[in-house]
């Protein structure tokens, strides 16, 4: 049974003139979280972007649930089912935590009653946000922030949350903490598309992982199984 719910298929993206996708493909299957790893300027966050309608795709196909995303917008896309958590977690500045949070359900067509509910489901596994609900969430410690950051895109109730750095100057207790919120998600229901500069973290929570060279998948598999592979333990594992 094929359950694959994103599929990437001879990608080609960049900046202007600057290439930096070059025929990537890749798979996202429903109902798993799945890593992206791979050294800084391989393309990750490029890919990232890509998916989520922010860089125009030069070549290739783009398909999410059954819906070709090819040169979509992000709204297009945002309506389609993927959320995007930007690296550098990019929250509004002068904005509450709860406002920023309000603001991830924007495009939906759901009454106020829905929106709160949904408003203290996030509250729930992130209580953190529900204390300082009224404080600018640019003050926000960096894990709140993530915290936030993740919350926003929960609010447009995707299918598919897509994550560019996770931990990214955040502390190992504020990771843990975010680490296990992700895979309680996940374990109701929810798909997550992961990129991960602590490739250790990556493979632990992931079920299948991609690795990224010079804008090209140079390795998929098992996360368990890369885990073991001679060159992930070499080049991103120190072992």
């Amino acid at each position: 049974m094929d359950n694959t719910l994103l599929s990437i298929k001879n990608l080609e993206s960049g900046y202007g003139d600057v290439q930096v996708l070059w025929g990537l493909d890749m798979d996202v299957r429903d109902g798993e979280i799945t890593a992206v790893i791979g050294s800084n300027g391989a393309g990750k966050s490029t890919l990232m972007r890509t998916l989520s309608g922010l860089v125009k795709v030069k070549k290739g196909h783009i398909t999410f649930a059954g819906q070709d995303l090819t040169g979509a917008t992000p709204r297009q896309v945002l309506n389609a089912g993927i959320a995007h958590v930007p690296e550098g977690r990019r929250l509004f500045k002068g904005l509450s935590v709860r406002d920023n949070l309000l603001i991830g359900a924007y495009a939906r067509k759901a009454s106020t009653q829905e929106i709160q509910k949904d408003l203290e489901s996030i509250y729930r596994v992130f209580p953190k946000l529900k204390e300082r609900y009224a404080q600018d969430a640019t003050t926000l410690s960096g894990g709140e922030q993530q915290m936030c950051a993740i919350g926003r895109g929960l609010m447009s109730k995707p299918k598919l949350l897509i994550i560019d750095e996770l931990s990214l100057g955040l502390s190992p207790k504020a990771t843990e903490q975010l680490v296990e919120a992700l895979i309680q998600f996940n374990a109701n229901g929810l798909s997550i598309l992961l990129v991960e500069q602590d490739v250790f973290i990556a493979l632990e929570m992931s079920k299948h992982t991609h690795v990224v060279e010079n804008g090209k998948v140079s390795l998929s598999g098992l996360s368990k199984e890369l885990h073991d592979n001679p060159k992930i333990r070499q080049a991103y594992l120190g072992m």
